[in-house]
């Protein structure tokens, strides 16, 4: 008497083939993360990627950089305005520009420092990052109006200033928003 050949039967998990349709009948098979009915459901939570959000406040700190030298280069070299240096500097002025650069990409550093804080501690982050950057432009926009510059080198760099906080506002608001994910409080990884 020889054994009969085993065939898979209704009842075991067929091989699935990515991106064919289930057959019917299929048995269900759970992959990934699972609710756990043992834990009420409650409100999603916040969880952030700090890879991605780090990665783009840098992308951000390079760009904010960018804009101040940009601003720098055409207040200077293009409109004749003597921003941040006497004229007799030149289109590249001294080292203030290196400077005024770094300082742009350490405070893009700084915003995206403080978006990963509001992330994990407050209930509204992107409302509150708002408010601060947005002040926070305002303030840069409005101070050089106390120096004893021309008026012309003082809106100049208002101007540089505004742009600077508005593309930190922005991206960091964006790098944000992109490394946040919301997942339920019931969520159990197996």
């Amino acid at each position: 008497m020889t054994q009969p050949e085993w065939q898979m039967g209704p009842t075991e998990p067929q091989p699935l083939i990515p991106g064919e349709p289930v057959p019917y009948g299929t048995p269900y098979q759970q992959v990934g993360p699972v609710a756990d009915p043992r834990i009420p459901p409650g409100p999603p939570r916040r969880t952030v990627n700090p890879a991605k959000l780090w990665a783009g406040g840098v992308a951000t700190a390079i760009v904010a950089a960018l804009i101040a030298v940009a601003g720098i280069l055409i207040a200077r070299g293009v409109l004749k305005i003597p921003v941040l240096a006497p004229k007799d500097q030149g289109t590249w002025g001294s080292a203030s520009t290196l400077t005024y650069a770094l300082v742009a990409f350490a405070i893009g550093l700084i915003a995206t420092g403080l978006m990963h804080a509001l992330l994990l501690t407050t209930p509204s982050p992107f409302a509150f990052f708002g408010w601060i950057m947005g002040l926070a432009t305002v303030v840069a926009a409005a101070l050089p109006f106390t120096s004893n510059a021309s008026l012309e080198a003082k809106i100049a760099t208002a101007i540089i200033n505004a742009l600077i906080g508005i593309a930190i506002w922005t991206l960091t608001d964006s790098s944000g928003r992109r490394s946040l994910r919301l997942v339920s409080s019931r969520t159990v990884v197996v």
